[in-house]
């Protein structure tokens, strides 16, 4: 079996991404309950949305200054780079609600922020469980439970694509919604792309 030397500062890079992916998914779900204060809301995840980048960058410098990396070089980059994408993706989804001047949150679109926390809370989990390998069968466990759930986003897109192509009668609003739907469901996806890197990661080490 392989040593890998322990760089904690790797680990403490990972948790800071996923603690500020969990707390952006937290506060869209927030901009949609409080909608009204939507604008407000955009800011600080606009704000989050560059902290998380700032970690990213930060781990990329350590991964070229250090010898010896606690993981593979490209899964430490392929992660990083997914969990970033996933802040990313949700600030997108946010953006385009005010650039096309959204006046009221689909419940639809609730649903899949709804799902969007759930996800990023379990990518939190596995994340927090790679320190110690001997987490293997839980953080396997956490990655079968995020793929459930990007399922059901699948799910909720198919119903509400039918639904807003049989009801929307407006082509301008269908055009707004269906885009806003499906970028949101990619955020989920990219989700399910973390799990699977993560999945990698321990089947490769564990």
């Amino acid at each position: 079996m392989r040593l890998i030397p322990r760089e904690e500062k790797f680990y403490d890079l990972f948790e800071e991404l996923a603690d500020k992916i969990d707390e952006g998914a937290k506060l869209f779900l927030d901009m949609l309950h409080d909608y009204g204060s939507f604008a407000t809301h955009l800011v600080k995840l606009k704000e989050l949305e560059h902290e998380a980048d700032v970690i990213t960058h930060r781990t990329y410098e350590k991964m070229h200054k250090t010898f010896l990396t606690p993981l593979d070089r490209e899964d430490i980059y392929a992660l990083v780079n997914k969990m970033d994408s996933i802040l990313d993706m949700t600030e997108a989804s946010a953006i385009r609600m005010s650039l096309y001047k959204i006046k009221s949150p689909a419940p639809e679109l609730l649903e899949q922020a709804k799902l969007l926390n759930a996800a990023t809370e379990k990518v939190k989990k596995i994340i927090l469980g790679l320190r110690d390998m001997k987490n293997a069968p839980m953080i396997l466990e956490a990655c079968v439970e995020i793929n459930t759930i990007e399922n059901a986003g699948d799910q909720i897109l198919r119903t509400t694509m039918a639904k807003l192509f049989e009801s929307e009668t407006d082509p301008i609003e269908l055009i707004k919604w269906k885009e806003i739907f499906e970028r949101f469901e990619e955020t989920l996806d990219v989700c399910e792309d973390v799990s699977n890197i993560v999945e990698g990661i321990v089947l490769k080490n564990g």
